[in-house]
């Protein structure tokens, strides 16, 4: 059974739709207005306040933490400095994605990690013989996200500092409504944002103090619907959309590597050792992954087209189409695509493609499958770069 996270009784309070869904066993608003494109709008144009909390949150510390991180994850943790912030896969021994998320160095031998999936076995299994300490702080730290080009107003408001300092992927202490606080420039909808995380039973204090600041501002609440289709317009994966955990997948097909993904560019093959990397080495040898993680333009006419023989307007979801389906090249099947959204800023339906390498270039045309009145037809649709949206105020 859900329950409210240490937001609840202020996330509940603004919830008129009472429309929840459940994420790692907490309740999570879906939608806090009549439509999630006010909230959307709130994350491109003003700023939004989204409960990020479900996420898994683990410390890791002691003489061996950064050799235990630098083990598990595929990047070089030796490079990572104080209050610096990383995203990354970490893989099982044949190179397959078991989960991703970030790790924030709090300390030469302090780290804060997050990620989508339970993670202390993992961290465990892999600290045989190491001087370390794992605590899951999953339940003790709340998490909110401060997402929109206002944002920064937001929190300079909020904590009567200048934030233009804190560069992409830092993060430093601070102090919100009282309360001691470790804020990093970091977020999921490839906007200037930020995230917050905070001991859970001050969690309300801080809410309300980001509003106070953030109402001059045009601050709303933000539900998983909106943040689901900013991050797929930012080109961000989500487990059990783009790929199936290493640990939960019941097929070779199942599991993903890296290279597969979009990660590539995240792993460091020049780092002494990592679980999983001999497996990498070898893909990458054989000439790379079999499969590429592409962008999907679909046709709008195309959709159009369907909806005309059915003498209907067209008309399709707001919302973010996980299940992955058929993706075809002259008629077979080459691939699938998921996360099939309208891009309200873009201005155009779009997914994220799973292809062959040879059909992963930028102009390749495919056609995905498309449904309506349950007749099954398809529409066409050009491989295009990730990410679809690329705002520099994320990064200035």
């Amino acid at each position: 059974m859900s329950v409210g996270t240490a937001f609840h009784p202020r996330t509940s309070a603004l919830n008129s739709t009472m429309a929840w869904g459940e994420w790692s066993g907490y309740f999570a608003a879906a939608v806090y207005a009549d439509s999630h494109d006010i909230e959307y709008n709130a994350i491109r144009e003003q700023a939004a306040l989204i409960d990020v909390t479900p996420l898994y949150k683990y410390e890791v510390t002691g003489p061996d933490a950064p050799h235990l991180v630098d083990r598990v994850v595929t990047r070089d943790v030796s490079r990572l400095a104080v209050d610096r912030v990383i995203y990354t896969p970490w893989c099982n021994e044949e190179g397959k994605v078991v989960d991703d998320g970030t790790v924030a160095r709090r300390g030469d031998q302090e780290f804060f990690w997050t990620a989508a999936d339970p993670s202390s076995r993992w961290l465990s299994m892999n600290a045989a013989g190491l001087d370390v300490r794992i605590d899951d702080v999953s339940d003790q730290v709340a998490a909110v996200a401060l997402q929109g080009p206002r944002s920064r107003d937001v929190l300079e408001g909020a904590t009567r500092r200048d934030w233009a300092d804190l560069r992409y992927f830092g993060q430093r202490r601070s102090e919100i409504g009282g309360v001691d606080v470790h804020v990093s420039r970091t977020g999921y909808t490839g906007d200037l944002g930020y995230e917050i995380w905070v001991a859970s039973g001050s969690a309300t204090e801080v809410w309300d103090a980001l509003w106070e600041a953030g109402e001059p501002h045009g601050i709303r609440p933000a539900g998983i619907r909106a943040l689901d289709v900013a991050r797929v317009e930012a080109g961000l994966i989500l487990i059990e959309a783009e790929y199936t955990s290493a640990r939960h997948a019941i097929s070779p097909e199942q599991q993903y590597s890296p290279f597969e993904i979009g990660l590539g560019a995240l792993v460091d093959l020049a780092k002494p050792a990592f679980v999983g990397k001999r497996a990498l080495e070898l893909e990458r040898g054989r000439g790379g992954p079999g499969r590429r993680l592409v962008g999907l333009d679909l046709d709008w006419t195309g959709i159009e087209a369907m909806f005309t023989r059915h003498d209907l307007p067209p008309l399709v979801s707001a919302l973010v189409h996980r299940d992955p389906v058929p993706v075809y090249k002259d008629g077979q099947q080459v691939g699938r695509a998921t996360s099939i959204t309208w891009g309200p800023t873009i201005k155009k339906m779009v997914a994220f493609g799973s292809l062959p390498p040879g059909l992963a270039e930028p102009g390749t045309r495919v056609s995905v499958e498309w449904s309506v009145e349950g007749e099954r037809g398809k529409v066409a649709a050009t491989v295009v770069r990730l990410p679809f949206l690329d705002l520099e105020r994320k990064r200035s």
